[in-house]
C-alpha cells in the first residue's frame, strides 16, 4: 500500500468515525476500509439474492446525482470542462458529507447516472460499502449515449461502456449497469430499443471476456401506456436479455392507493417476468411534501412477490423540486420534510422474501436462466427489429482515421454535422453508414463515429474526382487533407477497405450512376446518424436520468 493510500484511508476512517459511521471502540483499534465488507447481490430467475447469505435482496434506495445548474451549464467554467456532469462518486467532498444522511435514510442502494471511469472512486465506494450500501450505475454520460432520436450502436459509446465497467467492477457493492434509460420512450421511437438491446449483449460478454464477477446488466424504461408491454416483452426475449428491468414510474402520488394507482395492474403484468423487475425511480411530486405512501405497498406481501424493490427519485433539490435535502450555501445538507417521510416510511419496510435455496428448489435448478421467450410482433406500434447490430469494431474504424484522404477534425457546433451529411449524402450513397433498427440493416461503417462516416463520405467524393489532387472537395477548416492516405498502409485490413471504397467510388463516377437522395425511397443516413451532443437535463416536470 502506497503512502497516497494510506492517507487516503486514514482521511476516510477519521471521517467515518466523526460522521458516526464506524464507532469509537472500532476506531480506537485502528479500523480500515476492506473492499470485501459487502457480499455481491447476484440475479438469479426474477429475483436478487445476497451471495453470501442467500437472502434475497429488496432494493431500498434513492437515485443520487447532483448535477449544475442553468447557470453554471451555460458558464465558460462548464462548457470548456472536459464532463458535463458532476460524478459524485469520485468526489469525497460531496460523498462523505451525503453519506451519514443517506445511512440515516434507510437506503441500502444508490443509483448513479453518470460517473467519469477515468477518476478514482476508492474513497466513496468505500465508504458506501461500510455503511451498507450498494451501486447500480448507468453507462452512459450525456456526450456518449444511445440516441432515441438517431440511434445506433457505435465505437465512441461501446468504449464509454467498457471504461465504466472497467473502473467499476472491481467494488463488491457494485449492483449492477444501466446500458439506457429510457432511451424508447414512446412509439415515435422504438426502433432505439435494437441498440440498446446490443449494448447489453456486447456489456455481457466484455464482463465474461474479462472474468469479471458477473455483474448484472440490465435497462430502465418509462412506463409509457402504448410501448410498456412490448418493451417488457423485448428486453426479456430471444437469446440476448436484460438481467435486471427497471420501470421509472410516477403513478402512485400523495395519498394514492395500489388500485387507483394502476401498482395492481402493473404487478399482474409482471407476475411471470423472468428477471428481476423493480422500480428505478418513484416519487410523484404532485403533492408536496412527499408522502411516499407507495413505499409500504412496495414491500408488502402485494408486491414483493413480483417487484425487487425501488429507488425513490432524488436525493438532492434542484430545480425540479423531487430531493429529500438541500444544500445550503456552506456546503450543508439540510434535510427537506420529504426526506423525514421517506426514511419513516423505509424504517417501516420490512420485506418478507424468500431464500435462494427454497427459490431454487421451487423453480427448478435452471432458475438463473429464463426461458426464451418470443419477441414482440413488427406493428404500427412496435418497429424495433430483433436483428441487432454487430458488436463495434474499432480496428475497422480506425483504419478510416488512419488513410483516408479527408479527415474531418470535430465540430464544436453539432449541427453542422447534419448539415454536412444533408449535403455529401446527396453527392454519394451513404448506405454504408445507415443504421435502420426497424428493419434490421446496418452499414458496413454504421459503427464507426460521426467523423469517421463524414469522413469517408467526403473521401468518396475525392476519390471520384481525379483532379483534386491534395485538396478535399469540402471547403472547410474541420476538413483538411490526410498526407498519410498517399501511402500504402502496412495493415492487410486498412489497405483492403480503403482500396474498396477508392474503387467504387471511382467505378461509380465513370458509369455515371450518381446518388441523388431524392429519387430513392430510403430516408437520409443523416437523419439516422448518431451525433454527439451536450444534453442538459430537464429542469421542468419530471427530470428522468439523462433526457438524450
Amino acid at each position: 500500500m502506497n503512502f497516497a493510500v494510506i492517507l487516503i484511508n486514514i482521511f476516510v476512517t477519521y471521517f467515518m468515525f466523526a460522521s458516526g459511521i464506524i464507532k469509537a471502540e472500532e476506531f480506537r483499534l485502528g479500523y480500515t476500509v476492506k473492499a470485501s465488507d459487502l457480499p455481491p447481490i447476484e440475479a438469479v430467475g426474477s429475483k436478487f439474492f445476497n451471495t453470501d447469505t442467500g437472502e434475497q435482496f429488496f432494493i431500498k434506495g434513492i437515485a443520487y446525482q447532483p448535477s449544475y445548474s442553468m447557470s453554471d451549464l451555460e458558464s465558460f467554467k462548464v462548457l470548456s470542462s472536459d464532463t458535463k456532469y458532476i460524478d459524485p462518486l469520485a468526489s469525497p467532498n460531496i460523498c462523505l458529507r451525503d453519506i451519514p444522511h443517506l445511512a440515516k435514510l434507510g437506503v441500502n442502494t444508490i443509483r448513479v447516472y453518470a460517473i467519469d471511469p477515468a477518476q478514482s472512486h476508492d474513497v466513496c465506494m468505500e465508504a458506501l460499502m461500510e455503511s451498507g450500501i450498494y451501486v447500480l450505475l448507468d453507462l452512459s454520460e450525456p456526450d456518449a449515449s444511445i440516441s432515441r432520436d438517431s440511434p445506433s450502436w457505435d465505437v465512441n459509446v461501446y468504449q464509454r461502456y467498457k471504461d465504466v465497467v472497467d473502473a467499476m467492477h472491481q467494488y463488491s457493492n457494485v449492483l449492477g449497469f444501466f446500458a439506457g434509460n429510457e432511451v424508447t420512450n414512446d412509439i415515435t421511437n422504438t426502433d432505439a430499443s435494437t441498440f440498446v438491446k446490443a449494448s447489453i449483449r456486447d456489456i455481457k460478454e466484455h464482463i465474461k471476456e474479462k472474468d469479471y464477477r458477473m455483474i448484472p446488466v440490465g435497462y430502465s424504461t418509462n412506463d409509457d401506456v402504448e410501448t410498456r408491454e412490448n418493451l417488457a416483452e423485448f428486453f426479456s426475449c430471444g437469446d440476448s436479455v436484460a438481467d435486471f428491468y427497471g420501470i421509472n414510474m410516477y403513478e402512485w402520488c400523495g395519498y394514492s392507493s395500489f388500485r387507483s394507482s394502476g401498482y395492481d395492474k402493473r404487478t399482474q403484468e409482471f407476475k411471470n417476468y423472468p428477471v428481476p423487475v423493480f422500480l428505478s425511480e418513484f416519487g410523484c411530486n404532485l403533492v408536496r411534501p412527499r408522502p411516499f405512501t407507495e413505499v409500504e405497498a412496495l414491500y408488502s406481501k402485494q408486491m414483493t412477490g413480483v417487484w425487487s424493490g425501488g429507488l425513490a427519485y432524488m436525493y438532492f433539490e434542484e430545480e425540479n423540486q423531487y430531493g429529500v435535502v438541500e444544500i445550503d450555501l456552506n456546503n450543508e445538507v439540510v434535510p427537506l420534510k420529504d426526506f423525514e417521510f421517506l426514511k419513516n416510511e423505509f424504517a417501516r419496510a420490512k420485506p418478507q422474501g424468500i431464500s435462494k435455496s427454497d427459490y431454487l428448489q421451487r423453480r427448478g435448478s435452471n432458475s438463473n436462466k429464463p426461458p426464451k421467450r418470443e419477441c414482440p410482433s413488427m406493428s404500427n406500434m412496435w418497429k424495433a427489429s430483433g436483428k441487432m447490430p454487430a458488436t463495434p469494431n474499432k480496428s475497422k474504424c480506425s483504419c478510416l482515421t488512419e488513410s483516408l484522404p479527408c479527415l474531418i477534425s470535430p465540430f464544436n457546433d453539432q449541427s453542422k454535422y447534419k448539415e454536412y451529411f444533408d449535403y455529401v449524402c446527396g453527392q454519394v450513397n451513404c448506405s454504408d453508414i445507415e443504421a435502420d433498427g426497424e428493419h434490421g440493416r446496418y452499414g458496413e461503417f454504421s459503427d464507426c463515429t460521426a467523423d469517421q462516416k463524414l469522413a469517408l463520405q467526403i473521401s468518396k467524393m475525392y476519390f471520384s474526382d481525379s483532379n483534386l489532387e491534395q485538396n478535399c472537395p469540402v471547403d472547410d477548416r474541420h476538413v483538411y487533407f490526410n498526407p498519410h492516405s498517399k501511402q500504402t498502409s502496412e495493415d492487410q485490413q486498412c489497405a483492403a477497405i480503403i482500396n474498396s471504397v477508392e474503387k467504387i467510388s471511382k467505378l461509380r463516377k465513370n458509369d455515371g450512376r450518381h446518388w441523388n437522395r431524392s429519387n430513392n425511397e430510403k430516408t437520409s443516413a443523416a437523419s439516422r446518424m448518431t451525433i454527439a451532443t451536450v444534453v442538459i437535463p430537464a429542469v421542468v416536470g419530471i427530470w428522468i436520468g439523462w433526457i438524450v
